[in-house]
């Protein structure tokens, strides 16, 4: 395996971008291979390491279908829904709690 191209922090060559920057772009990387990857020191820590693509090789980000958005809207409908109680809570129930706040914190337990 050839290791690939490092750079420093902000000095990468022009031509090349992180999933982020070419999702603004409206791109995507589109199946090709990481190009090079940047490193952001960090002070007592491993460095941070962020992969760059060729901006000419990547692809045009799919549109969203009228199917993707409803499984979407269906998928983030489920997130809201308090498995204790059955009602939608209004807000994405936190994983921590894992039911709505109502249900986590009873009126018998915040009085005491």
């Amino acid at each position: 395996m050839a290791a690939i191209p490092t750079y420093r922090w902000r000095l990468a060559p022009d031509g090349l971008a992180t999933r982020r920057q070419l999702r603004a772009l409206g791109l995507r990387p589109g199946g090709q291979d990481v190009a090079a990857q940047l490193e952001r020191p960090r002070r007592r820590r491993e460095p941070l390491v962020a992969y760059l693509y060729r901006i000419e090789r990547a692809k045009p980000v799919r549109p969203m279908t009228p199917a993707k958005r409803a499984a979407l809207a269906k998928a983030n409908a489920a997130r809201r829904i308090c498995p204790q109680c059955r009602r939608d809570a209004g807000y994405v129930i936190p994983p921590l709690l894992g039911v709505c706040t109502p249900c986590a914190f009873p009126e018998e337990q915040r009085a005491a």
